[in-house]
């Protein structure tokens, strides 16, 4: 059963690094958080893959006052998810043509929701990010494609104003994740290896 989740968990956190280096190549507008990553790589000088994981462990800071605890998947998704869109930003080259660039945003949009729902639904600890929407899922007990889309939205806009770029793809992003989320995360979770706050694992709308 260990075996199977953390599976499940490393092939989430791959898909999720891929997610990020595929709206990178598309060129139309950056998620949320990499719109808020780029920024602080802009200014710091490092790597966005660098920054990704950094940013990372800063954020398990904010679990203090939501009372979440960490888990091996939390650790691991602090170390590979960064590592894994350098690698892939690496291994990719940039994309011609709007047609091909846009479809390669609607399918890192995708793509990052099933990464999300599946590391969050293998039930080894949410990621510091993710953490921050499973603790307010257990605090409010609002829908959590309320939680997401508002978490989104303020990570946003502080991205934003640090130079971060935004455009067709970040508004998408914004738009979706939330819903996406709602539909993928019970797929991948079971009620004996639900995370904590996300158990029972919310229906779809």
């Amino acid at each position: 059963m260990f075996l199977r989740r953390f599976t499940q968990l490393q092939i989430g956190l791959f898909l999720y690094g891929l997610s990020i280096a595929l709206m990178v190549r598309a060129d139309l507008g950056l998620n949320p958080w990499s719109v808020f990553h780029q920024g602080l790589a802009d200014i710091t000088g490092l790597s966005m893959g660098l920054v990704v994981n950094a940013v990372g462990f800063l954020v398990l800071l904010l679990w203090i006052p939501l009372r979440q605890k960490p888990g091996i998947g939390t650790l691991c998704n602090a170390l590979l998810i960064g590592t894994t869109a350098d690698l892939c930003l690496w291994v990719l080259p940039p994309l011609e043509g709007l047609w091909l660039r846009a479809a390669c945003l609607v399918t890192a949009v995708v793509l990052n929701a099933v990464a999300t729902g599946a590391y969050i639904g293998a039930g080894l600890g949410p990621g510091p990010r993710d953490g921050i929407t499973t603790g307010l899922l257990r605090v409010t007990n609002w829908e959590i494609r309320w939680i997401r889309t508002g978490a989104e939205a303020t990570v946003l806009a502080m991205g934003w104003l640090m130079g971060g770029t935004v455009g067709v793809g970040t508004v998408l992003f914004v738009l979706t994740t939330g819903p996406l989320l709602q539909i993928f995360l019970p797929m991948f979770t079971r009620p004996e290896t639900a995370p904590a706050g996300a158990s029972p694992a919310p229906s779809p709308p």
